[in-house]
């Protein structure tokens, strides 16, 4: 259709808007069918033409002027519809650029229905590309969207032109020694470990550290680890791949039930701080246990302190490594605090250990990548990562309780559980709730991604629950995503 459809045809048939030359058809007449007003229609409309490719990403709109000319709509009307849609995800909006269609990954029906199939075998900390909606309350991420772009640049200009000429050959497989130094400070001052830059290493993420760390125990010998009987499903693929029975640690309202452990068992890894999903952190006894443990039987302690800075009710607990750090591995990560996609974790390794970790880490990929270890470095240093974090920690905060009182006020039924830490809270279901996959398949159909209990190896008897990652969204989408929220649980919990 290329002629402009006028006020009296907007009832009978598509009407088409131009967008730089282009005919831009959108099917209003549908969307009135289904009872749907103005804006609603306009939303609805423009979502479908993105959703199915119709309109490729880069595509320019019109302007809300022209678009509401087209349609003889208001142009009020127009640009609540494209801001509601710029929010969401599906447009992008720039000064003096216009609008336009934001880049998505297209998935077929057939890769889609694929993804769905693989999506209880992936991280949660990744969404697979079925739920990649316009809302998610998926757990595992910050948001990435907050990314200190400004101070980060700065500080990687600052460390590019005071690197050595060395640092651009073959490194340290430990790392470079700017980056451990810091990160020695800093894990000293904020979380309380103990250690010698000599004995820390800087790793591609969690994953290589966790791989490394079993390929390690495997070849000393050790055969079995324990894991915590909820978290990440990845992490026990991994440690089973490097030739290691997992063994699953009960857990309860004092955290992982270390009473359990025994001779027969070589290391166990835990979530001391903040577990993952259960939001509770292991309790004084329960570490002192778990440490008597180690020394009575040279067993390993892998510490995942994947979201440790982050305490909002009160200071946060000290590692857990500090009490025994000839026995204690301990892991953190850029992950939580900055970005994935940075790919920085790191470990302090026992000294009896760094050897055979050394090995692992020069055949693994020699060493991690330079640049992004000296600008971690000089973030550190310059006090950028100190007020990232404070600025971070503040924002999350506030999203908890958002959510612990929207769900209070509309939908008393169901319960956050946890401390007030991390980037997740567990709400746990009435036993009279719909199946989660019932309700999760809701939310999706909704245009919401949330993750369930029975992702991370929950019990079928356990209480239903869905671990929400309130830090996941952009900050303008969060109260769009807790909205959906409230509104799906009230519909199969209320």
């Amino acid at each position: 259709m290329t002629a402009r459809a006028t006020s009296g045809e907007q009832g009978r048939r598509a009407a088409p808007g131009r967008a730089g030359g282009h005919d831009l058809l959108l099917d209003l007449a549908a969307q009135r069918d289904q009872g749907a007003g103005a804006r609603a229609g306009l939303e609805a409309a423009l979502r479908e033409a993105v959703r199915d490719g119709r309109l490729a990403p880069g595509t320019r709109l019109p302007s809300s002027r022209a678009l509401a000319r087209d349609l003889g709509l208001a142009r009020n009307t127009v640009a609540d519809a494209y801001g509601q849609l710029v929010a969401e995800g599906w447009l992008t909006a720039r000064q003096g650029s216009g609008t336009a269609v934001a880049a998505r990954q297209a998935t077929s029906p057939v890769r889609a229905g694929a993804a769905r199939a693989r999506a209880a075998e992936g991280p949660p900390g990744m969404v697979p590309d079925a739920v990649r909606l316009p809302y998610s309350l998926w757990p595992g991420s910050p948001d990435v969207s907050a990314f200190p772009r400004a101070a980060w640049g700065a500080a990687a200009r600052r460390a590019l032109t005071a690197a050595p000429s060395e640092a651009f050959g073959y490194s340290d497989p430990r790392g470079r020694p700017e980056l451990r130094e810091a990160l020695a400070a800093y894990l000293a001052r904020v979380r309380g470990v103990r250690a010698d830059p000599e004995l820390l290493m800087v790793c591609t993420g969690f994953v290589q550290a966790v791989g490394l760390l079993a390929r390690v125990l495997r070849a000393r010998g050790g055969r079995r680890i324990a894991v915590e009987e909820l978290g990440f499903p990845d992490t026990r693929t991994l440690l089973r791949a490097a030739g290691l029975e997992t063994v699953p640690l009960p857990l309860d309202g004092d955290g992982a039930r270390v009473e359990h452990l025994d001779g027969t068992v070589d290391a166990v890894l835990l979530t001391p701080a903040h577990q993952f999903p259960t939001g509770v952190p292991l309790s004084p006894a329960r570490r002192t246990a778990v440490v008597d443990w180690a020394r009575a039987t040279g067993g390993l302690v892998f510490e995942d302190d994947y979201d440790g800075e982050f305490r909002y009710d009160r200071q946060p607990v000290g590692a857990l490594q500090s009490l025994a750090p000839e026995h204690v591995v301990y892991a953190g990560t850029a992950s939580k605090s900055l970005a994935p996609g940075l790919r920085l974790a790191w470990i302090t390794v026992p000294p009896h250990l760094m050897d055979a970790v050394l090995r692992e880490k020069r055949m693994a990929d020699h060493h991690s990548p330079v640049l992004d270890q000296l600008t971690l470095a000089e973030f550190i240093g310059s006090g950028a990562h100190d007020r990232h974090v404070r600025r971070m920690r503040l924002r999350y905060r506030a999203r908890r309780d958002r959510l612990v009182a929207a769900l209070g006020e509309r939908v008393p039924s169901v319960r956050v559980s946890g401390i007030a830490a991390g980037l997740h809270a567990v709400v746990e279901l009435p036993p009279t709730a719909v199946p989660l996959e019932q309700l999760t398949e809701r939310a999706r159909q909704r245009g919401l991604a949330l993750g369930g209990l029975d992702l991370l190896g929950a019990r079928t008897a356990a209480r239903p629950a869905l671990v929400i990652g309130y830090a996941t969204p952009p900050e303008h989408a969060f109260g769009g995503a807790l909205d959906l929220l409230c509104e799906v649980l009230a519909e199969f919990c209320g």
